[in-house]
């Protein structure tokens, strides 16, 4: 998205005036107390609002007025961020909520198919519904019978349909999703009221967001420099005293919100809020702020082969004969057995016929007997004209040829030994009860991991590639995708044990899964990401939720996490920078009156005392808006080295915290001269 519409989209008309009528109710002291910063200016406006009121201050009414209000301009300011952050959250969760509405469930009685229509908030954790074409789906559970195509657009917004069938990794579905095809029997296991939907729409909300540790350290060292600031100022008067000069209030106020770290206290709630909308928006639902963080400081990542490193689907690659079969007449018995197979590994067969192969195009004749695949047999294929022709795992055709212990068995052994070896899956062939030959079956490496694997790597990271797979072919994808180490033949015992191998060295582990199995690792991993087509145990156990069950995306979560770290390294730096600049600006034109020497340091020239404060309160205000788009959009991440990263914010966010408090308020103080406002 180009940036100039992004920003658009952060101020649209529908979140802009929710989130200027909450920046009011914002100032609730019971809400504005959990921001101690804005608080405590919340405080000095109001203080300064009583003095308006009762006559007394400092420069005239006029230049009373405007400081009341440039204060009060900058607790609204800060509300305005955090409530625009809060609001983009609210958007996404009308549209989850209508997607619970008026939900009802078929539920079964007993074992019969007999069931009664009521609420879906009725239901309860262990009740099994029905759920038939055109149905939505009713409540978080399991499918226990049956299989079914279901629409899961209205969660992830993808409209391709996917599978969910009882047993196996498949099985979880979620309420407000639709079944387009065939009827399914789902055990509900939700408790009312605390389904997935539920939980998303609070998440988005906020309702349950809590602060992280990284930003209560922020808050504390906030807290104790606002402490710290506070101190020093209520000094002055006894300083000034000792001189026999004295220091209007009204001065001393705003030299405190002057000083006190109020832009990035300002920030701060609404950089964490739109670090997890960003995730959300990616459709990925983290359940807490220190899952984010977490992402961002990762340094070993779990990928599981298919699906993530490979594209899930084999492709035939070649074709190996035995002896006494040329390549055609294996190819030609494949491409006809593969005719009916609309799976990619069977369709990848008859593009390689065809295309590698001259096989000629055909099709079945109406009284071809198609063999499905099963799980039972794991054969396919298709009888036509009295030949059968069958292609499949490698044991299960040589049992059904009835060929073990021939020399053709060892032969296809052998070529299937070679296969293995080199990473490939081998699919037997056979026609007639005789065996033809293998088909060398590969995974297929998605587009640019390698380059993604590079990238990882620059960022610090290294990556790991979890398969069942036997060493032999591992190493062989492993070597091809460029991963930095592999893990084989992997039990979840196994992966277990090294994510908390990794963990006891000192480092923070991400990794992702779909299965019960992959549930103990989920849980005990750093950052875990479970897929939402995976089992209620897996998304029960992970931190984040994939909505789109796409592995890959681990990638971009760390991206976001370290964009939010960065976001909230950047803004602090630049808003520390930006009080350092103020020190300079305010302090020598405030005091120069009381200690003449100070005007030595009124580089900037101000106009007077009273300029001097009023620009630096102006400015102090509207650098907090300005920034809003930054915090919510993120600073933009680049994988690169950790000194050049902190070198760069140095430079960009420190030094233009240093440079743009001298420009804008000195810009500020001459509008202000000329204009005769103070």
């Amino acid at each position: 998205m180009a940036s100039g519409s992004a920003s658009r989209s952060l101020f649209r008309r529908d979140l802009i005036g929710p989130a200027i009528g909450d920046s009011f109710r914002k100032l609730d002291p019971r809400l504005l107390i959990r921001n101690p910063v804005m608080f405590t200016t919340a405080v000095v406006a109001a203080l300064l609002t009583v003095l308006l009121i009762a006559g007394q201050g400092v420069g005239g009414i006029g230049f009373n007025v405007q400081l009341v209000f440039w204060l009060w301009l900058t607790v609204l300011f800060g509300n305005f961020a955090e409530a625009l952050a809060e609001g983009r959250g609210k958007a996404q969760a009308a549209s989850l909520r209508s997607t619970k509405a008026e939900l009802v469930a078929k539920r079964l009685r007993g074992k019969s198919e007999d069931h009664e229509t009521l609420p879906a908030s009725s239901l309860k954790r262990g009740d099994l519904v029905l759920v038939e074409t055109g149905d939505l789906i009713p409540a978080d559970g399991e499918v226990v019978e049956g299989v079914a195509s279901v629409n899961e657009a209205a969660i992830t917004g993808e409209s391709a349909p996917v599978i969910r069938e009882a047993g196996g990794d498949r099985s979880a579905v979620t309420a407000g999703t639709r079944v387009i095809s065939d009827r399914i029997t789902v055990r509900v296991t939700q408790e009312p009221g605390a389904g997935f939907l539920d939980r998303m729409i609070a998440l988005v909300e906020g309702a349950e967001r809590k602060k992280t540790p990284n930003e209560i350290a922020l808050t504390v060292l906030l807290v104790g420099l606002t402490i710290i600031f506070l101190v020093a100022v209520a000094t002055i008067p006894g300083f000034a005293a000792y001189s026999g000069d004295s220091v209007p209030v009204a001065l001393l106020a705003a030299l405190l919100v002057a000083l006190i770290p109020t832009t990035i206290a300002a920030l701060l709630s609404a950089i964490g809020i739109a670090g997890m909308d960003r995730l959300v928006r990616f459709n990925v639902l983290a359940k807490s702020g220190r899952a984010v963080e977490a992402a961002g400081d990762v340094d070993v990542l779990l990928l599981d082969k298919t699906g993530t490193v490979t594209v899930g689907d084999r492709h035939a690659v070649a074709f190996r004969p035995l002896k006494g079969v040329t390549v055609e007449q294996l190819a030609e018995a494949a491409h006809r057995a593969s005719l009916a197979d609309e799976t990619p590994e069977g369709r990848s067969i008859v593009k390689l016929a065809r295309e590698g192969h001259a096989i000629a195009a055909e099709t079945l004749n109406d009284d071809a007997e198609i063999i499905p695949f099963s799980a039972q047999t794991r054969i396919s294929g298709v009888r036509s004209g009295g030949l059968l022709i069958e292609k499949g795992a490698v044991d299960a055709i040589v049992k059904a040829c009835a060929a073990s212990g021939t020399p053709a068995a060892a032969e296809l052994r052998r070529i299937t030994d070679e296969i293995a070896r080199s990473g490939g899956t081998p699919l037997a062939v056979a026609q007639g009860g005789a065996l033809l030959g293998v088909v060398h079956l590969k995974d297929i490496l998605k587009a640019g991991i390698r380059e993604r694997f590079a990238e990882l790597r620059r960022m610090g990271i290294r990556t790991v590639m979890i398969t069942g797979d036997n060493p032999l072919t591992a190493a062989a994808i492993a070597a091809e995708a460029g991963v930095d180490d592999f893990l084989a033949e992997a039990t979840p015992e196994d992966k277990l044990a090294l994510i908390r191998k990794e963990q006891s060295e000192g480092r923070l582990v991400a990794m992702c899964g779909d299965g019960t199995n992959d549930a103990p690792a989920l849980a005990q991993a750093d950052v875990g990401v479970a897929m939402n087509t995976g089992t209620q145990a897996a998304r029960e156990a992970g931190n984040m939720v994939d909505l789109d069950s796409d592995p890959t995306k681990l990638i971009e979560v760390v991206g976001i996490g370290k964009q939010l770290l960065m976001t909230r390294g950047s803004l602090t730096t630049f808003s520390i920078a930006n009080d350092v600049a103020k020190y300079f600006a305010i302090i020598p034109a405030i005091f120069a009156i009381f200690y003449p020497k100070l005007g030595l340091l009124n580089i900037m020239g101000l106009a007077s005392q009273q300029s001097a404060v009023l620009s630096a309160i102006i400015f102090n205000a509207v650098i907090i808006p300005l920034l809003v788009p930054l915090a919510l959009k993120g600073v933009a991440y680049r994988p690169i080295g950790a000194d050049r990263l902190l070198l760069r914010n140095l430079c960009l966010y420190g030094l233009g915290g240093l440079i743009a408090p001298f420009i804008g308020i000195k810009l500020i103080d001459l509008a202000v001269s000329a204009l005769g406002l103070a």
